[in-house]
């Protein structure tokens, strides 16, 4: 298939190089960034394999955020990332994209990690955004974790996993959502990966859901894997802690932009319970909850099909709007 634009660029935002990936069928469409999660994993493989329709009907673009992917420069400290910092990088990025694509307003998808940061973001600069996309919503960390761990805990007992139960219990439960350590949080997601709680009906750690597909794609070299690695770990060590400390139903309560949030059912590294609280007192001029019944943490890619056309009719339904 031919593109009219299909590039991978680099641009100087916050005072830093940092990579977008482009695709798109044709002239005069609006566009879509789609803000990864993490911190650190970037999503551009996800989005390039499953959800190319989209370039007919929008821009794609998808963001290596400072810190990760193609993104991630060794000479970057800890001093340089915050979610502060990366809000700031997004509002930039929208003006970047709002000029460049006829100043016509800017959707935006957020996925868990990035769910957080879109909704800061929306909240920051409504006025060149078309429409906020949530999926994996973030709200409050505590919570999730609470409710995450309770699920591969009650999981492990339930299939008398004798090792994930003493793991889990060596690790003990997070306390106000922090974990002693990272390597603690990884034993919790692996096996929340392993239980179906990331892609609906797998029962594969974060190795097999994670790595493999990345190892697979065509969007980094192996060069670029090696800077894609360091990136991750380094974005999740110096943003994490932060991260998990926000609560949306403190933080945000009224959105000048429409909200959909495209929530999978069985979502368990996001509970969906929580998502839902903070939908229903949510204020915005237009808001719709969709379920994703046979997804996970990310319908984009368990549900890619219904997630595309989902996305595509949200665009039609708003592009008027630049």
């Amino acid at each position: 298939m031919g593109y009219l634009l299909d590039s991978k660029e680099s641009l100087m935002i916050g005072g830093i190089k940092q990579h977008i990936r482009l695709r798109a069928e044709r002239e005069n469409i609006p566009a879509v960034l789609f803000i990864h999660g993490g911190p650190g994993v970037c999503d551009r493989h996800w989005v390039i394999k499953y959800q190319s329709d989209i370039a007919k009907h929008a821009v794609i673009v998808c963001w290596d955020q400072r810190g990760a992917g193609l993104s991630y420069d060794k000479s970057l400290k800890a001093e340089d990332m915050s979610v502060g910092r990366m809000v700031a990088d997004a509002a930039e990025l929208v003006d970047i994209l709002y000029e460049r694509f006829n100043k016509q307003k800017i959707f935006i998808v957020g996925h868990s990690w990035g769910s957080l940061l879109g909704a800061l973001l929306a909240k920051r600069c409504p006025g060149n955004i078309a429409a906020y996309i949530g999926m994996g919503q973030f709200v409050d960390g505590d919570e999730n974790e609470r409710l995450s761990y309770e699920f591969v805990l009650n999981e492990a007992i339930k299939r008398a996993d004798k090792k994930a139960i003493a793991d889990l219990e060596k690790i003990g439960p997070p306390v106000n959502g922090h974990y002693k350590s990272l390597d603690d949080l990884m034993v919790q997601r692996n096996l929340m990966s392993k239980y179906g709680g990331e892609d609906y009906g797998e029962s594969d750690g974060i190795i097999k859901s994670v790595v493999m597909p990345l190892l697979r794609s065509k969007e980094y070299s192996l060069f670029d894997m090696i800077k894609y690695y360091k990136g991750a770990f380094f974005s999740l060590r110096t943003l994490w802690e932060e991260v998990v400390d926000f609560n949306l139903n403190e933080e945000i309560r009224q959105l000048d932009v429409p909200v959909y949030l495209t929530q999978g059912r069985h979502d368990q590294n996001t509970p969906v319970q929580i998502a839902e609280k903070w939908f229903d007192n949510l204020t915005a001029p237009y808001k719709e909850w969709i379920w994703f019944e046979k997804s996970a943490h990310s319908p984009i890619k368990n549900e890619p099909e219904k997630w595309g056309q989902t996305l595509i009719k949200i665009i039609e339904n708003n592009d008027s709007a630049g």
